[in-house]
């Protein structure tokens, strides 16, 4: 069973030094901003950070960054007309980049759920994120080795959970959130509501409870449970909550 709090900053006070930690959100879609505001008033520092971006404007990620926690990096697009925080950083040789193709970001993380040691993928090729790395010719195309993005701690935002930890997502919000949920040891999600087990259509959970460390619930009405959310009809059309 995981635990439920509403106490972002309870919930990563665990973290140590040196972490490397997997952060949801695809800019600032889906980014769970409460808990790396809790993480930068923890203290916590040397981190390496997996996310799709390397933070945008003042807030979330960028802050964190900009406060010098971050020692590395891992991402698609570190560069964005926001990216301040990264670009200055980066430029006075604070922050290590690891560019990785987003394709590539997201199979390294699934991978790493999956307990898939490795893959082949052509994408890289012959290019400088290529050098270093194994290739192969496999039926006369060229292909490099990546490896999986395995982490302590996953921070991820979710809109719904039940109190045994299974989670729904809002439209893109969802992006990395669930596989990342999978690869790390230690996963922490915020959420807009939490409801009791049998109020969730078990067709409309995307991340299963058993991947799930700690909830928090940042609902206006935390100390209660939703009523909005009322059992789900095993009669309705299925999809209908989708």
């Amino acid at each position: 069973m995981p635990t439920l709090t509403t106490s972002a900053a309870e919930a990563v006070a665990q973290i140590p030094d040196g972490a490397t930690i997997l952060i949801g959100g695809f800019g600032k879609a889906g980014q769970p901003v409460e808990l790396i505001e809790a993480l930068l008033e923890h203290g916590a520092t040397d981190l390496t950070v997996v996310n799709n971006n390397a933070g945008n404007g003042d807030h979330g990620l960028a802050a964190l960054i900009g406060a010098g926690r971050v020692k590395k990096i891992i991402c698609s697009f570190p560069r964005q007309s926001d990216s301040h925080q990264f670009d200055a950083k980066f430029h006075a040789g604070e922050i290590e980049l690891e560019l990785v193709p987003q394709g590539n970001l997201a199979e390294r993380i699934r991978a790493a759920g999956a307990g898939i040691g490795g893959f082949f993928t052509p994408t890289g090729y012959g290019t400088l994120l290529g050098e270093g790395k194994e290739t192969r010719v496999i039926d006369g195309k060229g292909y490099v080795l990546e490896s999986p993005i395995h982490a302590e701690y996953a921070l991820i935002k979710a809109d719904t959970a039940d109190t045994i930890g299974n989670l729904t997502y809002r439209k893109t919000a969802r992006n990395f959130g669930p596989i990342m949920a999978t690869a790390a040891k230690h996963t922490i999600v915020q959420v807009s509501h939490v409801v009791e087990p049998g109020q969730i259509d078990p067709e409309v959970v995307v991340t299963p409870g058993i991947f799930v460390n700690v909830i928090v619930d940042l609902s206006s009405t935390a100390t209660t449970r939703s009523t909005a959310h009322q059992p789900f009809d095993r009669n309705e059309t299925k999809g209908s909550n989708r």
